[in-house]
């Protein structure tokens, strides 16, 4: 399984940006997909994630309202719909696949394919 992100960029605070991340490879399925973040300094952090089969969403308290997570069966590609966002979401944002049944889709350990990662910039 190959994970393909895109969509990062600089923006401003209260800027929107949406977040795609592909899926390729194997006939794809998967348990959960997730979204993680990475500031210079700081450790790889969960955002989002959601279940494949059955919707079920998953948020970080500091994007909560802000942030929606969906993702496309049909195009196996997950996004990441950021609204309103300030200068502390900088970061790499790297997404996550992982097929198997897992105990926590908030964990990154959990995760074994992850897609390599796209900058976004807030300023403020």
């Amino acid at each position: 399984v190959q994970l393909q992100a895109s969509g990062g960029g600089l923006v401003q605070a209260g800027d929107s940006l949406i977040l795609s991340c592909a899926a390729s490879g194997r006939t794809f399925t998967s348990y959960a997909m997730g979204w993680f973040r990475q500031s210079p300094g700081k450790e790889r952090e969960f955002v989002a994630a959601i279940r494949w089969s059955g919707g079920h969403t998953y948020y970080a308290d500091s994007v909560k309202g802000r942030f929606t997570i969906t993702r496309d069966k049909a195009k196996s590609t997950v996004y990441l719909q950021m609204n309103n966002l300030k200068p502390e979401d900088t970061a790499v944002y790297y997404c996550a696949a992982e097929p198997r049944v897992i105990t926590s889709v908030i964990m990154s350990a959990e995760y074994d394919f992850w897609g390599q990662g796209t900058l976004v910039t807030v300023s403020s």
